[in-house]
């Protein structure tokens, strides 16, 4: 069968021929992920290596590599294999490698030169990955010092101009359509307050009804899927129910993509890795109920939390495509038709636990991200969060550079926390244990046992009854060189506190409420097995830092933590703000982080421990209330959004973050919080701005801008703290002059404008004030005719705003005009 994109072969094969980089934007169903490699192969630049495919997901990566395999009449693992993390089907003869995106970033650290690779092929890029972002920093890296390796970035939709600017904009693009068929669109929003998979289930069996075919379920978790399995079950035993997601073994997979062999209308039920990458055979309808689940890190809290949200529109647009792919379809969203939509998510890389990154960084050597080209760059506040968490697990010293046990973890091919737990497992003599647990706490899908302990004894005792964990406990056991085999549990709680240190916690007055090492309170229930341990380490919790709550933990003996972390036997000082006392409290105490072991009165504060308990109390609260800073922040906010990342993130979470460097030296002598909030805030942030950016503020952003009548009014950049425009307060005669709306940030940014009356009483808002002169000032003029009589006789109403007549026949000189404001100008006499 002909593909569309097998029209724009040639040219991507003459691109790749004159350029080492090139992207292709091609729509879904064109078939660019199978084709193109394949068509790549018997390029003259790649005969003598080989080309490797990445692709975001397992699933995608198993079913491309089976794909073409078959175009050959192979197997998988002869011309055509796949790689990905504890699984790899590649032999001497394979030339095309399709691999996940961690695997080509190991490849990497292991080979920065990549010898005997020709090209690296970057599939679904639109994702954004935090493995696809640093997977392609790193490549172009390499690049750099082989400039015969080839890059071609695939998408449905990229943001071409970004890529450009990390590619070089000589990079040609190659565009290809899609091939697609009509695809009707139905909205039916569910009732939050009904049993959600009944409702669906009654939305589905309705829709198909109406349309023939298989159908496609995208939901956003595994738990919804089972859900509405079982409820289809129950009113449709005639359907073929299948699942696609990534617990599933590869012959499941396959299978829930072709058409049932007896005949019968199949109900697919999937994750969104049926967004994209794959093509269900027969499908015809796609229902959408709209959400996607992605993880959120929090640097404050340094927690994960699983986020269920509203799917974005361009992850919506894909997802309705699914259903035109092989002949015209149906897709019933199950939201209400108005319901707004972002357009397009937010990259990994912003919102992740950045860890891992941060970890990658010092094994390629780059102490500072600048010395990489990024599409997005890593965000500060959680990537020094980051360095943190390895600084605690001593895998970095203050340089941001591997420490030994950093280098030593390197060869771990799991999260650095669990990395640190495998390498310290040796000193608590439990390496096959550590071995054991890490392959637990990194199941897929995770595992419905939350006692640790339980499962773990579960697995050690039938491990034949859990294949996947087996598989991967024994990969992790041949790195280390030791037989996985049972062993006492003991040294659990000791392998958690190493990986965990910040999760280390210390039971309250109340059962069930625990004080966290690093400082956030969490809880388990009264009647929980551990809810009256003194200490105990949390290997999952889940929710906000002002009360997360603990999913699975062990309990953690006093002495095994002091000799797990000697520093609890040391006295140190601590200070915290007390909201009872409204002061700071001061004590000797030992333990670790928040976990207080002993304590002992304090005869006198150090200036040290004050500044830094008012940094983490500033930490805990938030910034002050200060009107000058909230301006100044918006103003930077807008500067950073329209002009580039040269202007500093003011976000409140990145100033917290930064505190000891912008407030911290101008705390001495201070012991109160509302003696901070005195101090001039936004002029010490200020202070901090390099010269060449505070000279241009005043100009790009502000504070005051002249209006028409000769005044000057002052700005309000509050909203730009929310991707708002800033917003000017003005009477409307005092703009009877412009023309146009007034612009900021180098006239980038159109000031919106608020008009009021004389009376200082809302008339109208407006960004456009050209539109507002040629359609809405007519009937506003009327309301304040009849509102203040005088403005009928008074010519100046009307003869400042081009093409009013005057409400009078009278007429009177123009009001003096102000100097010209960036964007804006005024009518000619």
């Amino acid at each position: 069968m002909s593909l569309p994109i097998e029209s724009r072969l040639p040219a991507i094969q003459a691109a790749l021929a004159h350029h080492s980089r090139a992207m292709l934007v091609a729509e879904p169903g064109a078939g660019k992920t199978t084709r193109v490699p394949l068509s790549l192969l018997e390029a003259p630049w790649a005969r003598e290596g080989r080309l490797l495919l990445l692709e975001p997901r397992r699933v995608a990566a198993r079913l491309a590599a089976g794909f073409m395999a078959d175009q050959f009449g192979e197997r998988v693992g002869e011309t055509v294999g796949y790689r990905m993390r504890g699984e790899s089907r590649v032999g001497p003869r394979t030339r095309l490698e399709v691999v996940t995106q961690g695997v080509l970033t190991r490849m990497l650290q292991e080979d920065p030169l990549l010898e005997g690779v020709a090209g690296i092929l970057f599939d679904e890029f639109h994702e954004r990955s935090l493995e696809g972002d640093l997977g392609l920093a790193l490549a172009l890296d390499a690049q750099s010092v082989r400039d015969d390796l080839r890059l071609l970035v695939m998408s449905a939709t990229l943001d071409v101009e970004a890529l450009l600017g990390v590619l070089g904009e000589a990079t040609p693009v190659i565009d290809c359509p899609g091939r697609s068929f009509p695809v009707a669109t139905r909205h039916r929003a569910l009732n939050a307050r009904d049993d959600t998979a009944a409702q669906q289930a009654r939305a589905l069996l309705d829709a198909m009804a109406a349309q023939h075919g298989d159908a496609l379920v995208i939901l956003p978790g595994v738990a919804e899927i089972r859900r509405l399995a079982r409820e289809l079950a129950g009113r449709a035993p005639e359907l073929e129910v299948m699942e696609l997601h990534g617990r599933l073994p590869l012959e499941a997979q396959r299978r829930a993509l072709r058409p049932d062999p007896e005949g019968r209308r199949r109900v697919v039920l999937a994750t969104a890795i049926a967004e994209s990458s794959v093509t269900v055979d027969g499908v015809r309808l796609v229902m959408d109920a709209g959400l996607e689940r992605v993880p959120v890190f929090q640097p404050r809290s340094g927690l994960t939390r699983l986020e269920t949200r509203r799917v974005n529109r361009a992850s919506a647009d894909q997802r309705r495509g699914r259903a035109g792919r092989q002949g015209p379809g149906l897709c019933l969203r199950l939201w209400a038709e108005e319901q707004p939509l972002v357009p397009h998510g937010e990259p990994e890389i912003r919102q992740a636990d950045l860890a891992p990154l941060a970890f990658e960084l010092a094994r390629w050597g780059i102490t500072d991200p600048v010395g990489l080209a990024w599409v997005t760059p890593p965000p500060e506040a959680p990537l020094a969060a980051g360095r943190d968490l390895l600084r605690r697990l001593g895998l970095l010293d203050e340089r941001h550079q591997l420490t030994e046990r950093g280098r030593a973890a390197a060869r771990w091919p799991t999260h650095p926390r669990l990395a640190a737990m495998l390498e310290r497992s040796h000193e608590l003599d439990a390496l096959p244990l550590a071995c054991a647990l890490v392959a637990l706490l990194e199941e897929r899908g995770g595992d419905e046992e939350r006692d640790l302990e339980r499962a773990l004894q579960a697995r050690l005792r039938e491990p034949r009854a859990h294949r996947q964990w087996r598989h991967d406990a024994e990969r992790l056991a041949r790195i280390a060189g030791v037989p996985l085999a049972a062993a006492s549990l003991a040294p659990l709680g000791a392998l958690l506190a190493v990986a965990y240190p910040e999760r280390i916690a210390q039971r309250l007055d109340e059962p069930g409420r625990f004080r966290l090492a690093s400082g956030g309170l969490a809880t388990l229930p009264e009647s929980h097995p551990l809810a009256h341990t003194e200490l105990l380490v949390a290997a999952e919790l889940s929710g906000e830092a002002s009360g997360a709550r603990i999913y699975r933990a062990v309990a953690l003996g006093v002495e095994r933590l002091e000799s797990l972390y000697p520093e609890c036997s040391e006295w140190r000082p601590r200070l915290e703000w007390s909201d009872e006392q409204g002061r700071l409290v001061g004590e000797q105490v030992r333990g670790m982080g928040a976990v207080v072991l002993a304590r002992r009165p304090l005869e006198r504060l150090p200036a040290e421990a004050v500044r830094e308990a008012l940094l983490e109390a500033l930490r805990r609260r938030g910034l002050p209330r200060d009107e000058a800073l909230t301006q100044l922040r918006g103003r930077l906010a807008l500067l950073r959004r329209t002009l580039g990342e040269e202007w500093p993130d003011a976000s409140e979470e990145a100033l917290l973050a930064s505190l000891a460097g912008w407030l911290g030296p101008h705390l001495d002598g201070i012991t109160r919080l509302d003696a901070v909030a005195r101090l001039p805030l936004a002029r010490l942030l200020l202070d901090t701005l390099d010269w060449p950016l505070r000279a241009r503020l005043d100009a790009l952003a502000p504070e005051r801008l002249a209006v028409p009548s000769g005044a000057h009014h002052r700005v309000d950049y509050a909203p730009c703290l929310e991707d708002q425009p800033p917003v000017l307060a003005v009477k409307l005669q005092e703009c009877f002059g412009w023309e146009a709306s007034p612009r900021v940030a180098d006239g980038r940014a159109a000031v919106l404008l608020h008009l009021l009356s004389p009376a200082r009483r809302p008339l109208q808002v407006t960004a456009d004030l050209a539109s507002f002169w040629a359609g809405g000032y007519a009937e506003v003029r009327r309301e304040m005719r009849g509102r203040y009589p005088k403005l009928a006789h008074d010519s100046t109403v009307d003869t400042q705003v081009p093409n009013i007549r005057p409400l009078t026949e009278c007429s009177r000189p123009r009001m003096a005009s102000s100097r010209a404001i960036s964007g804006g100008r005024h009518p000619a006499s």
